[in-house]
């Protein structure tokens, strides 16, 4: 690719939106950063064949959410840690509120929706970068969906059944 970006524009460029990724799925500002430096880490170790791909982002991300996955899985298998470092988000702001939300999903749930919804990622893209198929993806963010709505119900102390 005669085009290749300069890895600090690339990082430039991607940097903050594989942070804001990379939070939606582990909600932690901190561990999101470090996760995320990490996989520019790895992509700057690849750089020269890696900036040759067609689409280099997907590298990166695929990167940055396996470890973010990875992360995830771990605090759930320790949900008093969980608990001793979610951060608490004010009611009155709607968005804070649905980052509240995507708490209560699964770890691979949460990723295809905020790959899908945040991002604006087609299925096929979360399939490469999440490493699994596009019906695996397509059912993750169908359960996701679902399990938010019945949570906003339930917020709204609505019935299901209505």
């Amino acid at each position: 690719m005669e085009d290749a970006p300069d890895y600090s524009i690339f990082f430039g460029r991607e940097y903050s939106r594989v942070l804001g990724t990379v939070y939606l799925i582990i909600r932690d500002r901190g561990r999101a950063e470090d996760i995320t430096q990490e996989a520019f880490f790895q992509l700057l170790r690849h750089w020269p064949r890696v900036a040759e791909l067609d689409w280099p982002e997907a590298w990166v991300r695929r990167v940055a959410v396996r470890l973010a996955l990875r992360h995830a899985r771990r605090d759930a298998l320790r949900s008093v840690l969980e608990r001793q470092t979610a951060i608490s988000f004010p009611r009155s702001d709607p968005d804070l509120n649905l980052a509240e939300l995507l708490r209560e999903l699964s770890a691979p749930q949460r990723t295809a929706i905020v790959l899908h919804y945040y991002e604006d990622q087609p299925t096929d893209q979360i399939a490469t970068i999440m490493g699994c198929s596009i019906n695996t993806v397509k059912s993750h963010l169908h359960r996701g969906r679902n399990k938010l709505h019945r949570l906003l119900l339930r917020e709204e102390g609505c019935r299901e059944d209505v």
